[in-house]
């Protein structure tokens, strides 16, 4: 894992979701995050980066903020923005986090499925971990990992949250 930011800038903006946090540092964005508060948010962003100075920066992140708020409605194909994705995580949160992006829209994977994809099928604790650590709300997709069984799980963002991006999903992609 490379070593966290010592600075961050953040935006905040209204999604259909409720509240959502988009923070960069100098490496692209490290965070999107939903919520129903800014206090949880940045507690939330404070908690991954515990060294960092935050600094809002609507002017700088702006651009980056609209184009995922737009994704956010419509969330197929790709999110378009001006600066990278960089989720800082494990080796392995990243390999998850990489299988899981190849999960399209409108369709779900079980985190069994995941963890055999990944080729470690006895890590289906550890992949659901990577999961719950995941710092790129609905950019990696991890709402569409369900249990086993088909059911929904916990969502870092709650669980209202994951079903209405699965119920979303699978309108726009039928």
């Amino acid at each position: 894992m490379h070593s966290l930011p010592d600075h961050i800038r953040y935006s905040l903006g209204q999604c259909k979701l409720g509240s959502l946090l988009l923070a960069g540092c100098e490496t692209g964005i490290c965070a999107i995050l939903l919520g129903d508060d800014e206090q949880t948010m940045m507690a939330d962003l404070q908690r991954r980066f515990p060294r960092a100075t935050l600094t809002q920066d609507d002017a700088a992140l702006g651009a980056d903020l609209q184009a995922l708020l737009r994704y956010v409605d419509q969330p197929l194909g790709r999110l378009q923005m001006q600066q990278p994705l960089n989720a800082f995580g494990s080796d392995f949160q990243q390999q998850v986090w990489g299988e899981l992006a190849k999960v399209p829209a409108g369709q779900t994977i079980s985190y069994t499925e995941l963890a055999r994809r990944l080729g470690k099928p006895a890590a289906v604790r550890a992949v659901a971990g990577a999961c719950a650590a995941n710092p790129l709300a609905i950019v990696v997709p991890c709402h569409r990992v369900l249990r086993s069984d088909g059911g929904i799980s916990g969502y870092r963002w709650g669980v209202e949250r994951k079903q209405q991006l699965i119920e979303l999903e699978r309108q726009l992609a039928g």
